[in-house]
C-alpha cells in the first residue's frame, strides 16, 4: 500500500510538471555574452554575417554561424526553466557529447561564483519540445548564464518560466571585451558542455568577456578570417592559430596577418598561443614529426619578429605564450587530438597568469568577485 502511494505521488508530481505553465522570452531580448560582432548580423545567435563577409567555404559559413561560445544572462524567481529551440543546421560530431554540440549548459550566480546549474538536450526526433532543463528551484531570485550550443546554428531560442514569474535581462556580468580565434580547440570539440570550452572557463575564473571564433578545423590565418577579425571592436585579441595550418602555412600567412591586425588595432594586444601537444603523435613518427614542425614554426618566428630593436617596436603589442592541457599521465584526451573537460580546464588555468599579466599592462583586469 505504501509503494503504491509513493508510486501514485511520483506521478502526481510527473503530471504537475509536464502540466506546469510557460511563459517564453526570446533570448536576444535578454542580456547577450560572448557575441563578436554584436548587431551586425541579422540572426542575433550568428557570430559572422556571412552575406557581408566573403570568401568562407560552405563548412567555414556554416561553422560560423554556430551559436559556439555565445550565451546569455538573466535573472528569475522561476523555480524551473525550459527552452524552446529553432534549429537551423546541426552537425553531429562523434567526439562530442550531444549536450554540448546541440543542447544548453545553465550556471547560476552563488557568492560570486558561476556554479554549475543544469545541462540537458531535446531528442533529435523532437528538437522543437520544450526541454525542461531545471526545476525544484527555491523561488527566490537567481541570476543566470545560460551557454549556446557549440555545433548548432540556431534561430530562435525562447526561455521559459513559470507563468507569474519574473524573467528580466541583467547587467552583463563579464568586462571587456577580448576576441579569441581558433581551430576546434577554441570551438569546444570533445567537451561535454558548452560551458566547459576553455575560453568559457576562463570567462567564469577571471570575469573577462571572451568572444568566440573558434572555428572547427579551419583557422589557417586565411585573409578573409582577417577581414572579419579587422572589423571586430575589442580589446585585445587571443589566438589559438597554430594548431591547424602545417608549418610551411604558418610560415607564409603569420606575419601579414599580424601586419594587418596591427594596422588595423595599433595599440592592441595580440596573445598568440603555442599549439598544444596532441596525444596521437605519441606512437606516429609522421604526426610527431607534423606536429613539431609546426609548434617548431612558430617559436622561430616570434623569435625573428622579436630579435632585433626594429622589430622589437614593430611588435611590441604582439605575444606568445605556451598553454597546458596534457598532464603528466597523458590521460587527458578524447580521440589524440582534443583534450577532454579536464584537459581543457588545464588549458584555461595554464594561460590565465600569462594572459592577465598582459592584459595588466593595457589597463584590463578582472572584475571583482563581488561583483560579478
Amino acid at each position: 500500500m505504501r509503494r503504491f502511494v509513493l508510486i501514485m505521488m511520483l506521478m502526481t508530481a510527473s503530471v504537475a510538471v509536464f502540466a506546469q505553465e510557460y511563459v517564453y522570452t526570446e533570448a536576444s531580448d535578454l542580456t547577450i555574452i560572448g557575441k563578436l560582432m554584436p548587431g551586425r548580423t541579422a540572426n542575433p545567435y550568428h557570430r559572422v554575417d556571412t552575406l557581408l563577409y566573403k570568401g568562407f567555404t560552405p563548412r567555414e559559413s556554416h561553422l560560423v554561424r554556430m551559436s559556439s561560445g555565445m550565451g546569455c544572462v538573466f535573472k528569475t524567481d522561476s523555480k524551473s526553466i525550459s527552452v524552446i529551440t529553432e534549429y537551423g543546421q546541426m552537425d553531429d560530431p562523434v567526439n562530442t557529447n550531444i549536450i554540448s554540440a546541440r543542447g544548453y549548459d545553465l550556471y547560476i550566480l552563488r557568492d560570486g561564483e558561476w556554479l554549475w546549474a543544469a545541462s540537458g538536450v531535446s531528442p533529435r526526433n523532437n528538437l522543437s519540445k520544450p526541454l525542461g532543463l531545471i526545476s525544484g528551484m527555491d523561488g527566490t531570485e537567481h541570476v543566470c548564464l545560460l551557454y549556446f550550443p557549440t555545433y548548432s546554428e540556431v534561430r530562435s531560442i525562447r526561455i521559459g518560466v513559470e507563468k507569474g514569474s519574473a524573467v528580466m535581462p541583467v547587467e552583463n556580468p563579464f568586462s571587456h571585451r577580448i576576441a579569441i580565434w581558433g581551430s576546434s580547440f577554441t570551438h569546444g570539440s570533445s567537451t561535454s558542455r558548452a560551458g566547459l570550452t576553455y575560453p568559457a572557463q576562463f570567462s567564469r575564473s577571471t570575469g573577462l568577456q571572451m568572444l568566440s571564433l573558434g572555428c572547427s578545423g579551419r583557422c589557417l590565418l586565411q585573409d578573409y578570417f582577417c577581414d572579419v577579425l579587422v572589423d571586430v571592436d575589442a580589446d585585445a585579441f587571443v589566438f589559438d592559430a597554430f594548431s591547424n595550418p602545417r608549418a610551411y602555412v604558418i610560415r607564409e600567412r603569420l606575419v601579414p596577418f599580424i601586419d594587418r591586425m596591427i594596422a588595423a588595432h595599433p595599440g592592441k594586444p595580440l596573445i598568440f598561443q603555442q599549439t598544444i601537444y596532441r596525444e596521437k603523435r605519441n606512437f606516429n613518427i609522421e604526426e610527431e614529426a607534423k606536429e613539431q614542425a609546426k609548434m617548431d614554426m612558430a617559436e622561430k618566428i616570434f623569435k625573428e619578429i622579436k630579435s632585433t630593436p626594429e622589430g622589437r617596436k614593430k611588435y611590441k603589442d604582439v605575444y606568445f605564450i605556451v598553454p597546458q592541457a596534457c598532464p603528466s599521465t597523458h590521460e587527458a584526451s578524447v580521440d589524440g587530438v582534443h583534450p577532454d573537460n579536464y584537459g581543457y580546464t588545464l588549458w584555461a588555468g595554464s594561460i590565465e597568469r600569462p594572459v592577465l599579466k598582459i592584459l595588466r599592462k593595457y589597463g584590463i583586469r578582472p572584475a571583482p568577485k563581488g561583483s560579478r
